[in-house]
């Protein structure tokens, strides 16, 4: 009897195993839907389902090289869909910008092919990360370390509520944004596609992100589900290039790169996509531990986790760590991978049927990750609705939403000094704009722009104003300009020069073109020598200057920024940049950004503000402008700074507050920041460490009297077990000028 009740018992345990769990996000019925689903799929439409390919393999013309326009191809779709039953797509048809009209005609026949072979919705995702970027017609903004510089969560979580409504024009209901990846190298040239290099501030603007573009019902008509990337560590190479070997002590991890994952985890993100590169000698596309044991054993996530582009196939073309394509399909598979973007190839779904043919990979773990792909289909109602009329989103591309696209270019910029009080620019002052950043809106708009690397703004965007037709709105008849220089080589320097001669003032507008990942890889944040050639002949001319930095990551500028008397960062603040630019140098806005990243001084010199004292040590950390600064028009003073005891205990919370006051005659907006230091702990604490942040808007003359709520989390770290731990001793809190100290009992 004892052995039957084994037997059975057995029996029962392995049913348990092989049953795929329910998602805490699916009610009951919507579960066993998924459940119902699951047992009807074939293994070849399971592998289908787990592909995503890039949407030129259904329009005729070599890949990246279509038409213009995009013809659409019957027989590729019918191979594609129909007899592969592959289950995602993903980009944009390649030299085309369609509109929302031509996204609903060529999506409806994906889905219908889809219906009709699977009866399973396609996923179609696509990168808006500045608005709904590959939409014509659509809404664009500040690139996201713009946006950061703002520190206005609330504007950030509107920007993607915007964009969400605009990507559901065009039927597209996956988004792979936010990227919340830590940029805590500055010449990585993915660094304007992250938040800045701090933890905390990568944390809120991801959430800010995440619930603009999922809101309430990630099933709303007006809602797209989110993609967190890239996890993790993708910020942090050792190189600064793209794609490159991050080598990250585990303590250092879970310090600076699980965190905001784990906020948004928790916050109901459905989707995850992978590192690209690799940690420690290990690419994370087969990392069991960073993908299963972390992301899902610790993090608790649930839902989908895709690859990024082609990088199941470059395990073995670049990473060298499978000797083809079927092992780097089961690595990945095994480490937990649920859907391979392989893009421009097809054998992904053949290695996966193979794999589980031969016993290589379990059909339990491919139902698995099949599962949590179609759990999120339902999460987003793909099976009720997969098409969009565009008609139903009469506010797309509206100038209501255009006027949240000034909003976030003018609080994107930083003005990094004003001595001598050059700015604002008299309207009776005649300026000359000189420099290769001046009359292109590449330099104010980044990769992501209509293509790739945004070669395609200018044509795109001709409506919009550069930094030279802006200003010569906004001073009639007051603006020369010449070019000066390209980015890389010496124009008409001499007319210039001459040119210089006959103004009041000169706007130097320096930096760089649009660019991300690889192409964008650079050697050296120096400039090129033709600019800072330019910009040493205009300076000999003695007229004061107004140096605009249009860039995505912080090109050096010291020797410049010394002899300029303003400087502005312009960290890609979108196709109103121009506009924002011109409205600051006139005083018609008045600037609030400030630097989420540290600004260095010297090509080697490249610590975060949250360095180490020993880092500090004989001028260790002296960079040209610290991470937060950032100045106004008026003068905001902080006051009155309290803390609610002086004594915190494991379960108390302290309150902080303080007032802000505007002394000046302007209104303006202002961030306040709040900074904590650990005086001694078990590990070397860093310096200082932002713990809260909020913006206010003030009118002259008037104050507001805020608070914040510390918590002995936001004073944890990772402590000498890799754990989060909050240690006993005296703490410092800082604010601007002011500070005040507290002890933590435990």
């Amino acid at each position: 009897m004892r052995t039957q009740l084994t037997l059975l018992l057995a029996l029962i345990l392995c049913t348990c195993v092989r049953a795929q769990p329910d998602f805490s996000f699916l009610t009951d019925e919507e579960n066993a839907f998924v459940r119902s689903e699951l047992q009807r799929l074939t293994l070849r439409q399971k592998a289908g389902q787990m592909t995503q390919v890039a949407v030129d393999l259904v329009f005729e013309g070599p890949t990246y090289v279509l038409t213009v326009p995009p013809v659409f191809s019957e027989e590729r779709l019918n191979r594609i869909v129909g007899e592969l039953e592959i289950g995602s797509l993903l980009n944009v048809p390649s030299r085309s910008i369609p509109t929302p009209e031509e996204y609903h005609d060529y999506i409806g026949r994906l889905q219908a092919k889809a219906m009709e072979t699977t009866g399973i919705p396609i996923l179609y995702g696509q990168d808006a990360v500045h608005g709904a970027n590959y939409v014509r017609g659509s809404t664009l903004f500040a690139q996201p370390l713009g946006v950061a510089a703002s520190f206005n969560t609330e504007l950030a979580r509107e920007l993607a509520r915007i964009t969400a409504y605009e990507l559901k024009a065009a039927s597209i209901p996956w988004n792979f944004s936010p990227a919340m990846d830590v940029g805590r190298h500055p010449a990585w040239p993915r660094t304007w596609e992250s938040f800045g290099e701090d933890p905390y501030l990568n944390q809120q603007f991801g959430l800010a992100m995440l619930q603009g573009y999922q809101q309430n019902d990630v099933a709303d008509r007006h809602s797209v589900v989110a993609c967190l990337k890239h996890f993790t560590g993708y910020g942090a190479p050792r190189s600064g290039h793209d794609r490159t070997p991050a080598y990250l002590p585990e303590r250092q991890l879970r310090e600076y790169y699980l965190p905001q994952f784990r906020t948004a985890i928790d916050s109901g993100a459905l989707t995850v996509m992978v590192n690209s590169g690799e940690i420690n000698g290990v690419p994370v596309h087969t990392s069991k531990e960073l993908l299963t044991d972390i992301l899902r054993g610790e993090l608790g996530f649930e839902g989908l986790l895709v690859s990024d582009w082609q990088d199941v196939r470059y395990l073995y073309e670049r990473h060298k760590v499978a000797t083809n394509l079927k092992e780097a399909v089961k690595m990945a598979i095994d480490a937990g991978l649920d859907m391979s973007m392989t893009a421009v190839t097809t054998d992904f779904p053949e290695m996966v049927v193979e794999l589980v043919q031969e016993g290589d990979l379990s059909e339990s773990r491919i139902d698995t990750s099949v599962a949590r792909i179609l759990a999120v289909k339902v999460a987003l109602g793909l099976y009720e609705k997969h098409l969009w009329d565009p008609a139903e989103f009469p506010d797309f591309g509206s100038e209501k939403f255009g006027r949240k696209a000034l909003q976030s270019a003018e609080e994107a910029i930083v003005l990094l000094k004003n001595d001598g009080l050059p700015l604002p620019i008299s309207p009776e002052k005649r300026i000359l704009v000189v420099g290769p950043t001046a009359d292109n809106m590449r330099s104010l708009n980044g990769g992501w722009t209509y293509s790739w690397q945004g070669e395609k703004a200018d044509d795109y965007l001709a409506d919009y104003h550069t930094i030279r037709e802006a200003l010569e709105i906004e001073f009639p008849d007051r603006v020369t300009y010449l070019e000066g220089a390209s980015f890389d080589t010496l124009k008409n320097v001499d007319a210039a020069v001459t040119a210089a001669e006959e103004v009041d003032i000169l706007v130097v507008c320096l930096g760089e073109l649009s660019y991300t990942e690889d192409p964008g890889n650079l050697n050296s944040l120096i400039l090129p020598e033709a600019q800072r050639n330019l910009f040493q002949q205009l300076h000999a001319t003695g007229k004061p200057i107004v140096l605009v930095m249009a860039a995505g990551r912080p090109r050096l500028m010291s020797g410049m920024a010394n002899r300029s008397r303003a400087v502005l960062f312009a960290p890609y603040p979108g196709p109103r940049g121009g506009d924002a630019i011109a409205g600051i140098l006139s005083g018609r806005v008045n600037p609030s950004g400030r630097l989420p990243l540290t600004y260095p001084r010297h090509p080697n010199a490249l610590l975060s503000y949250d360095h180490k004292a020993t880092e500090a040590r004989n001028g260790g950390f002296n960079p040209l402008f610290e991470f937060g600064a950032g100045l106004s028009y008026t003068d905001f003073r902080y006051s009155e700074l309290e803390l609610s005891s002086r004594v915190m205990n494991p379960d108390d919370s302290l309150e902080v507050s303080l007032r802000v006051t505007n002394e000046g005659d302007r209104a303006g907006k202002h961030a306040v920041l709040l900074f904590t230091s650990d005086l001694v702990a078990s590990v070397t604490p860093s310096v200082n460490r932002l713990r809260k942040f909020t913006k206010l808007h003030l009118e002259p003359g008037e104050y507001r009297d805020i608070t914040f709520t510390l918590t002995p989390e936001d004073l944890s770290f990772i402590g000498r077990d890799n754990r989060p731990v909050t240690e006993p001793g005296t703490f410092r809190i800082t604010v601007g000028e002011l500070s005040e100290e507290f002890d933590y009992e435990d």
